[in-house]
């Protein structure tokens, strides 16, 4: 990964973190909570591909399983996350550009779903049964619904941020500078102007020969 995404995606995971421990966490919405990390993680493994949504989406998970407060093993939504953007870049768009809202929206909701219903399967391997006191049916439904709203006002702004922040305005110039100097030369001509200079040389030798064979022939006649 290239340094501009490694720090990007550092950036917008730390932001994402902050921002759901202490405000979503805290409105004491009925079911789950909105999980804007998993949003993330999303959004830049639809521009990155899977094997940077694998390393995004684990060490997103890693924070969020370390961050206070927290009630479970380390490594279990870790594992989620990097489940998630793993198959998440395997399906990106072509070029990491949506062309309509439709695939990115189920795709949401398929995250949603999948990371309820993984989270509660490491649990239950692990011995933790909350998701059943809890209820898993309305975990899911509620997952589904507070990511698919919020999805709009995240996954396309982080997307424009990665495919931005992936520009290398070094490249650019240079292939910008390459192209100016190739479409010089094939502009200016250079070789056809050349050769014409030459050929217009020959032309001009040979009337000038023409012209002082005339004058010595007139002055033969003479």
């Amino acid at each position: 990964m290239r340094f501009n995404r490694i720090l990007l995606s550092t950036t917008l995971v730390v932001v994402a973190l902050v921002v759901q421990v202490s405000v979503l966490a805290r409105l004491q919405l009925p079911g789950a909570v909105p999980d804007l990390m998993l949003l993330v993680v999303l959004a830049l493994a639809f521009v990155y591909g899977h094997v940077a949504g694998a390393f995004i989406g684990f060490g997103a998970g890693l924070l969020s399983d370390l961050a206070p407060p927290a009630d479970h093993a380390a490594g279990r939504y870790a594992l989620v996350l990097c489940v998630i953007g793993y198959v998440a870049g395997l399906v990106r768009p072509e070029k990491g550009q949506l062309r309509s809202a439709l695939a990115p929206m189920t795709a949401v909701v398929a995250a949603a779903i999948c990371s309820t219903l993984l989270y509660a399967g490491v649990g239950a391997l692990v011995g933790d049964t909350a998701a059943r006191h809890v209820g898993l049916g309305g975990l899911i439904f509620t997952a589904a619904v507070y990511d698919l709203l919020l999805a709009p006002f995240v996954v396309p702004l982080v997307m424009a941020l990665a495919r931005r922040a992936d520009n290398d305005p070094l490249a650019e110039s240079r292939d910008s500078s390459a192209g100016d100097v190739a479409s010089g030369w094939s502009g200016s001509g250079t070789g056809l102007r050349i050769g014409g200079q030459r050929g217009g040389l020959r032309v001009r030798a040979a009337r000038n020969r023409a012209a002082r064979a005339g004058r010595i022939k007139g002055v033969k006649r003479l």
